[in-house]
C-alpha cells in the first residue's frame, strides 16, 4: 500500500508540474517575439515644429549611432532616419525615392560603401569600384533635387584579417577615394566617420569586426553631431 501511494503521489506532482510549465509552442512564440523587438533606432519621431528636419541614410554603423545623435540634438533639430539598413548603393538607387518620402528634408547625412566593397561567394564585390561611383553619382543628383544640404559620411574601417562576412581591409581607402571624388565634384560636405575612429579603432571596434562598441558609436555620433551643427549653422 505505501509503494502504491507513493507512486500515485510522484504522479499527482508529475501532472501538476506539466500543468504548471508552458506550452513549448507558447514559449517559442513568446522567444520570437522577444527577439523581434523593435529597434528604437527605428522609431519614427514626432517633429518638433520650427526646427531643421534631418534624414539619416546609412547602414547598421548608422542604426548604431542615430539615438546618440537623437540625444545630442534635442531642441536643435528633428533627427529621422531610414526605417532599415540601407545596404549598398544599388539598395540606395531602388529605395531613394521612398525613403525621402513626400515632406521637405534641410539636411540629408548619408553613407554607402561597407556593403559595397563585400565580397560575395562568386568572388566579387558585391557592389564593384565602376558601379559604386555610377551608383553614388544617381543618389546625390537625386538627394539634391531635394534642396537639403547633403553630407556624406566616409566609410568606417574594416579591421585586417578574417570577417563574416568577408570584407577586406584596403577597400575601404579605395571606395572612399571614389566618393570623395564624386562629393567634391558635387560640393558636398564630407563628414569623415573614417577619421573620427581610426587612432582608436581597437578600442572602439568589436573584435574581429566592422560594427562598434558604446563608446564606438558614441565617437561617430559626435563627429555626425558636429557636422548637422555645422551645417545647421550656415
Amino acid at each position: 500500500m505505501k509503494i502504491l501511494l507513493t507512486a500515485l503521489l510522484a504522479f499527482a506532482s508529475l501532472n501538476l508540474s506539466a500543468a504548471d510549465a508552458p506550452p513549448k509552442a507558447a514559449t517559442k512564440v513568446a522567444v520570437k517575439a522577444k527577439a523581434k523587438a523593435p529597434n528604437p533606432a527605428m522609431a519614427e519621431i514626432t517633429d518638433v515644429a520650427g526646427l531643421p528636419r534631418v534624414l539619416l541614410i546609412g547602414d547598421s554603423i548608422s542604426i548604431g549611432y542615430t539615438l546618440n545623435v537623437r540625444k545630442e540634438m534635442e531642441g536643435k533639430a528633428n533627427i529621422h532616419r531610414i526605417p532599415t539598413n540601407g545596404g549598398p548603393t544599388k539598395n540606395g538607387t531602388a529605395s531613394l525615392t521612398k525613403w525621402l518620402g513626400t515632406g521637405k528634408w534641410d539636411i540629408i547625412h548619408f553613407n554607402f560603401g561597407l556593403h559595397d566593397l563585400r565580397h560575395m561567394e562568386d568572388g566579387k564585390r558585391q557592389v564593384e569600384p565602376e558601379e559604386y561611383e555610377k551608383n553614388l553619382r544617381t543618389l546625390v543628383a537625386e538627394m539634391k533635387k531635394t534642396g537639403a544640404k547633403l553630407i556624406f559620411g566616409t566609410t568606417t574601417p574594416v579591421p585586417e584579417g578574417t570577417l563574416t562576412p568577408p570584407r577586406t581591409f584596403g577597400d575601404v581607402a579605395v571606395y572612399n577615394n571614389i566618393a570623395l571624388k564624386v562629393m567634391k565634384e558635387n560640393d558636398v560636405t564630407i563628414d569623415d566617420l573614417n577619421a573620427a575612429v581610426a587612432p582608436d579603432i581597437a578600442k572602439l571596434q568589436n573584435p574581429h569586426d566592422v560594427h562598434y562598441n558604446a563608446d564606438g558609436y558614441a565617437v561617430l555620433g559626435k563627429a555626425v553631431v558636429k557636422s548637422l551643427n555645422s551645417a545647421i549653422g550656415k
